[in-house]
């Protein structure tokens, strides 16, 4: 490091001083880009200019040479530099801004400047620069012998958490989960295959991870003797993942973290795990077409704030399996419904601000008047929802009430210290309410009356000269003066003293105005300087306040999330799901919430019994008859009411389930050289490998991918081993006819199908599931609805029929090699006459062609 300097030094020695001190500082941060504030810009140079300018699509430019050479420059002004941070963050880029310190009137040289504020994509905390609906997580990964250790803190909240994983495939489920906005990791080292992308990836040097200094990191923080009440005494890997990031936010924040009080295990057993390819699949958070209104949550997500819309997301992406957990939420559900009393309740929780993330800014001494008001604010509403929720016996909802006790001395403090509408920066004045310091309304008062002391000035001043057009101002350049126009000048007082001569003016300044411009001038700065030092005692006196507070939005966001939860349920007709203690699952009139609410046309609602001695279901059925929806409802279903939620079903029995899987649809991983079926066969695999007879298991045309033969060798395979060994519940969808034979060599496997009929030529889609195999898959008339040439359909048509009959005549002498079924339609006498009358459009003949045709076919 020391000869890195060195040489830096020596490199900038042949810069400009300016550049010069530039060049420090940027040795300092060399990953990140350098604000480098100058003037009412922020200005970026060479690398970081280049970067910037393609990143931001902002100018680059060049300022003159430096070493011999032109400089890269790109810049962004001073009071937008919000919205700039904004687009860099959501890039995953890192930034270090450096201001203005030094006092440029007594400076020699450049005016010493300092980084004062680090920004990265998951320490960031300002109000502009995150999705208030979405939290905002800084990750830190540690790995030996494939076992990880993984740190997650959301310092928006204070919530930090470890857990230890087994292999990549359970690492890719949680950071598809979790999502982080940035993820620290040791030096070289990157993300194994599989594992979703993650734009903000900060390398952090190895000791950075040393057991010792991560396990004392973590003792200072919390202010123990040892880390045994966390219960992550066991746990060395998560250990180093969280001292690493704890001395990451440490740096980068430059301040203490008080409301970071506690170290959360989390247990994947806890919780019902959903591997990253079932998440994707069952659009928990975002559709496949990218838009996350038609995802799960976004269907669900009508909370009242900002920390009850995270929450619910939470919730829905780590189902619980603690059975009395779940329907404690069910019965506090069924309580607010029961008291009719949602819209009262609703609008008590919309005046309530994002208590959570403003408590994050008052430990980090960053909040900005207007967060105090809305502190201020939010708590004033308490009592009114306390009396609301008054009537209510849920034993959750009492426990939440109480945990969202009013505050009134924080109230009382903030209604007498802040303004009723303070300005957006305390720099800007006028944030502390009158009364709350004599010293700064003397200030203030002196400031103020300013404006009538120079009217009161004017008018003597002109009884005095006689000069009636004589003005008394002020400029900021020039201060006070009493101005008189050049036809009045030499009219002037001896004791005018010339300040500033104009083409048709002449500017004085008299001994009196310049005392009173003496006193005014340092009244408001004083007055700044003032309000200032006590805006900043005003946030220590919240620091003790910090812990209750987080308790009471956190109980907030509980009370959103169930009363919005009880309102979708009225909404959407969902009802509440019974829990079993045995194995199994009986939903009745089950629909998929989603796809229910995006048609025009009514849903048709099917029934799913999973039992001890019905474990397998082999769904068949045409291309587009809804089988993947019968599927996803399914687990979306499960999901739902292990989240807490009433479910879209008549009536929903559901025991316990330790994971969801999924196999439906697949696409290359071209980065990660892996086919469409190599990609397929790995999420088989996973299945295979880790599913229980307590998991729900979705697989939808396993074997597709490759030839027939295979395929259907495979899908036979995996059908068998789930059925005989795993014993899951299993729902699996296939065109391979021959898999309708499985229930009668395995127990447990049943056949079910979902319906259609056909209209001449066409088919009509009944979606309902059925009992028993489809008898056809209607192929190529899902194909002509797709849109296939008509002639495409014929030959295709034509080539059935001869594959058929060969099928048949291999049948028919016994042959042990298996039919080759490309439409999976069962085999068929072929009739001349009836394909004949197929093709045919009889309101196209004429009389005439009719009756040859009519010869034709009686000769046939």
């Amino acid at each position: 490091m020391t000869a890195k300097r060195d040489t830096t030094t020596s490199k900038a020695s042949r810069h400009t001083p300016m550049m010069q001190q530039y060049l420090r500082i940027k040795a300092d941060y060399p990953r990140m880009l350098v604000f480098y504030r100058m003037g009412d810009f922020y200005e970026l140079f060479y690398e970081d200019a280049e970067k910037a300018a393609r990143l931001l699509d902002i100018t680059l430019t060049a300022r003159g040479k430096s070493g011999g050479k032109p400089i890269p420059m790109a810049g962004i002004p001073y009071h937008a530099a919000e919205n700039y941070l904004a687009r860099l963050i959501r890039q995953g880029e890192c930034v270090a801004i450096c201001e203005q310190i030094g006092d440029p009137a007594t400076s020699k040289g450049p005016v010493e400047r300092k980084v004062v504020r680090i920004v990265t994509p998951g320490t960031v905390t300002d109000e502009a620069l995150l999705e208030e609906r979405h939290d905002n997580l800084l990750a830190a990964l540690w790995e030996e012998n494939s076992r990880y250790g993984l740190a997650c803190l959301d310092l928006g909240s204070g919530r930090f958490s470890v857990q230890e994983l087994d292999g990549s495939e359970a690492l890719a489920g949680e950071l598809e989960r979790l999502k982080p906005a940035e993820l620290l990791l040791e030096e070289d080292w990157q993300l194994p295959p599989g594992a979703p992308e993650i734009r903000g990836i900060t390398h952090r040097p190895a000791w950075h991870f040393d057991p010792d200094s991560a396990r004392n990191q973590l003792l200072q923080q919390f202010r123990t003797q040892d880390l045994g009440g966390f219960g992550v005494q066991d746990m060395p890997l998560a250990i180093m993942a969280a001292g690493a990031l704890l001395q990451y936010v440490k740096e980068t924040q430059q301040a203490a973290l008080p409301h970071i009080t506690a170290l959360r295990v989390e247990n994947r057993d806890q919780a019902l795990v959903i591997d990253a390819a079932t998440r994707r699949n069952l659009e928990l958070d975002q559709a496949q077409s990218g838009l996350k209104q038609h995802s799960l949550t976004g269907l669900l997500d009508q909370t009242a704030t900002a920390m009850g819309s995270r929450l619910l997301r939470r919730w829905i992406n780590r189902p619980l399996r603690d059975q009395q957990a779940i329907a404690a939420r069910h019965q506090a559900i069924a309580d607010f419904l029961s008291q009719d009393c949602l819209d009262e309740l609703q609008g008590n929780l919309r005046g309530i601000g994002d208590i959570e993330r403003i408590l994050a800014r008052v430990a980090l001494k960053t909040a900005r008047p207007r967060d105090l008001a809305t502190l201020r604010d939010s708590l004033a509403l308490l009592p009114d929802l306390q009396q609301s929720l008054a009537g209510l016996e849920s034993p959750l909802i009492r426990k939440l009430a109480g945990q969202a006790a009013t505050h009134p001395d924080v109230v009382d403090l903030l209604h007498q210290a802040i303004r009723e509408n303070p300005p957006m920066l305390i720099r800007d004045g006028g944030v502390l309410a009158e009364g709350w310091d004599n010293q700064l309304d003397e200030l203030r008062h002196l400031s103020q009356n300013a404006d009538q002391f120079l009217l009161d000035l004017e008018a003597r001043e002109r009884e005095r000269t006689g000069i009636a057009s004589l003005k008394v101002s002020y400029n900021r350049v020039h201060g006070y003066y009493i101005e008189i126009s050049k036809t009045h000048a030499d009219q002037a007082p001896e004791d005018y003293v010339r300040r500033q001569t104009l083409k048709s003016a002449e500017r004085f300044i008299t001994p009196e105005l310049k005392k009173f411009e003496d006193q005014v001038l340092s009244a408001r700065e004083r007055a700044l300087a003032r309000e200032k030092s006590l805006y900043e005692e005003l946030l220590e006196r919240l620091q003790p306040d910090i812990a209750p507070l987080q308790e009471c939005a956190q109980a907030l966001a509980s009370l959103d999330v169930l009363i919005n939860l009880a309102q979708r349920a009225l909404d959407l007709n969902l009802s509440r799901p019974q829990l079993m203690d045995e194995s199994g699952l009986h939903i009745r009139e089950g629909r998929h919430p989603v796809v229910e609410e995006s048609l025009d046309c009514p849903f048709v609602p099917n029934d799913l019994d999973f039992n001890e001695t019905r474990r397998m279901l082999i769904i068949t059925g045409p291309n587009m008859g809804g089988k993947s929806t019968y599927m996803r409802q399914c687990a979306l279903i499960v999901i739902m009411a292990c989240a807490g939620s009433f479910v879209p079903a008549g009536e929903a029995r559901i025991g316990p389930v330790d994971r969801i899987f999924s196999r439906i649809g697949a696409s290359d991983d071209l980065a990660g050289g892996r086919s469409t079926f190599m990609v397929e066969m790995e999420e088989t695999a996973n299945i295979l490998h880790n599913a229980t007879r307590e998991s729900l298991v979705l697989m939808d045309e396993v074997g597709r991918g490759t030839s027939t033969f295979d395929g259907l060798s495979l899908a036979w395979a995996c059908a068998v081993e789930l059925a005989s060994r795993i014993q899951a519940c299993t729902l699996f969808a296939t065109h391979y006819f021959e898999l309708t034979t499985l229930p009668e060599e395995h127990a447990g496997v049943a056949n079910v199908h979902l319906d259609a009929v056909e209209h001449g030529d066409s088919i009509v889609f009944m979606h309902t599931v059925k009992e028993g195999p489809a008898n056809q898959s209607y192929g190529l008339q899902v194909a002509a609805l797709a849109g296939v040439p008509r002639e495409v359909i014929q030959r295709a048509r034509q080539r059935l029929r001869e594959l058929e009959n060969a099928a048949q005549r291999h049948a028919e002498q016994d042959t042990p090699q298996l039919a080759l079924q490309l439409a999976e339609e069962p085999p068929a006498p072929s009739s001349p006459a009836l394909e004949i009358l197929k093709e045919i459009d009889p309101d196209e003949l004429t009389p005439r062609q009719a009756l040859e045709l009519l010869y034709e076919l009686k000769k046939l």
